[in-house]
């Protein structure tokens, strides 16, 4: 049991952020027990191929068989345009203390084979490797796993608005429960922990989580990995049948659209899931929201169109 306990401070500086070494560290699970991830099963065979030449024994060195890995590959965002670059170019400066001491406390006090030598060497390793996987297995997919991870962040701040800090909070993990003051997150660790406020709380939506996880360290700053919403949707094409009566009015293009659109979307993952460029997807949003049946919200570099209320009458009506 983790609980973190929040000050007024704390309450006032929640934030959301995306991290793709996050996403990139917590896939090892994945990776190493694929049973327990079923949403991410389809990512999982079409990257097979692509990953059969990857350092895997470097990779499987960075999660244990409690599917714990270090706190190094989960970086607390400070930014939604948090670039891999970046915290790649931090993780390669990692001081080698804290590089031991993380693999050690993962690993309950031994230190896997494939990282078992000189610290800087080690790094260097594990670096390339997860270059590598994020070669094989993200670099092709990523703008749609991000689209998902930002449409949730989109929704969780409406909740946020509509309905208060308690309902949004209570509503990101089964796992997860916040009273008014602590946020208390049921973890597999046996061991309790108290993590004290005073940093802000950091809410890190990720494809790679079923229930809620945060940094093992407790004197990090509180940060709490969830699950976003629509991953099941992430490697599925869109199959809703088009009414009749819609496709009439709008045309069977922009109806598909209108259907897709109850959860807020890009038109580069439109493009994607439809098989259509999208510059032709831009085209059809700029006319439906032109009419009202859309509305758009910019985040980071993307912008998110979702049905607007005409627009869901229209759809409900067909």
């Amino acid at each position: 049991m983790l609980r973190f306990a929040l000050t007024e401070a704390d309450l006032g500086n929640v934030r959301f952020g995306l991290s793709p070494l996050c996403e990139l560290g917590l896939s090892l699970r994945a990776l190493r027990d694929p049973a327990r991830y079923p949403l991410q099963l389809p990512w999982l065979r079409r990257t097979e191929q692509a990953r059969a030449g990857l350092d895997l024994d470097a990779l499987m060195a960075l999660v244990d068989e409690r599917l714990w890995t270090p706190d190094f590959l989960n970086p607390r965002p400070l930014s939604p345009l948090t670039r891999l670059s970046d915290e790649l170019d931090v993780l390669r400066a990692l001081p080698s203390q804290r590089f031991t001491e993380q693999l050690l406390l993962v690993h309950q006090g031994r230190m896997p084979a494939a990282l078992d030598g000189p610290p800087r060497a080690a790094i260097a390793r594990m670096v390339t490797a997860l270059e590598g996987l994020w070669a094989a297995g993200f670099a092709e997919y990523w703008p749609r796993m991000r689209t998902i991870l930002e449409a949730d962040i989109v929704y969780r701040g409406r909740q946020l608005v509509q309905y208060g800090l308690s309902t949004m909070l209570n509503g990101l993990a089964p796992t997860a429960d916040f009273d008014g003051r602590v946020l208390t997150v049921r973890l597999r660790d046996p061991l309790d922990r108290d993590v004290a406020g005073g940093a802000g709380l950091t809410l890190v939506p990720t494809m790679f989580t079923n229930r809620a996880s945060a940094p093992i360290d407790p004197t990090e700053p509180p940060t709490m990995f969830y699950p976003a919403r629509g991953q099941g949707a992430m490697w599925q094409a869109e199959r809703a049948a088009n009414p009749a009566a819609l496709a009439a009015i709008v045309g069977e293009a922009r109806a598909r659209l209108l259907i897709a659109l109850g959860e807020p979307s890009s038109s580069t993952e439109l493009g994607i899931r439809f098989g259509v460029s999208t510059s032709a997807v831009n085209q059809h949003l700029r006319v439906l929201r032109e009419a009202g049946l859309l509305t758009s919200t910019r985040y980071g570099h993307s912008v998110l169109y979702l049905r607007s209320a005409l627009g869901s009458a229209l759809v409900a009506g067909g």
